[in-house]
Parts: structure tokens; C-alpha cells; sequence
């Protein structure tokens, strides 16, 4: 299933997945993370990042959704404008 959403992961993220890494290194700015929801609204875990990017088709995504990703083991939260999905720090319950 291949979706719209693109998955950005920590740079130096050691943990084997099927996201592509082609050696880009991002920086917030670019990421907009300046722009992250101040508050996130938890969603059901996911299996893997692969299922992040194709949640348009059947519970699309909105601004600030974090989701677990449980083969990395860490989340994911949604940023609108740029259509993706950055990982970010386990928030504190």
C-alpha cells in the first residue's frame, strides 16, 4: 500500500525499517517542527512506519495525531501542512 504521507525518522535512528533512507538529513525548519500541534491527540498503534503513510484511505489524518509505531518502538506524530508524519520524543503520561 503505498499512501501520500511521507515518514521522517530520527537521523540517527539505528532500529532496521522498510522507510527508505537515501542519506538526506532534514532540519526542522524544513520539517516546520516550529509548527507542531502544541497538543497531540493519541491514536491507536501502528505495526510499522509503512502503515503511517497510507492512513488517508481509511482514517485520514489530522494535525497533531500521534501514533505509536511498535517496530520501532517510538512515535509519530502528523504535521497538516506538509502532509508527513516526523518522530518524535515518547511523550509523558
Amino acid at each position: 500500500m503505498a499512501g501520500t504521507s511521507a515518514v521522517f525518522v530520527f537521523a540517527d535512528n539505528a532500529i532496521s525499517s522498510p522507510v527508505e533512507r537515501d542519506g538526506m538529513v532534514w532540519t526542522g525548519e524544513e520539517l516546520h517542527l516550529n509548527e507542531l500541534a502544541q497538543e497531540f491527540c493519541k491514536k491507536p498503534a501502528m505495526a510499522n512506519a509503512l502503515s503511517l503513510e497510507g492512513l488517508e484511505d481509511y482514517d485520514p489524518p489530522e494535525d497533531g495525531d500521534l501514533r505509536e509505531v511498535q517496530s520501532f518502538g517510538c512515535h509519530f506524530v502528523y504535521l497538516q501542512r506538509t502532509h508527513c508524519w516526523i518522530q518524535v520524543a515518547p511523550p509523558s503520561e
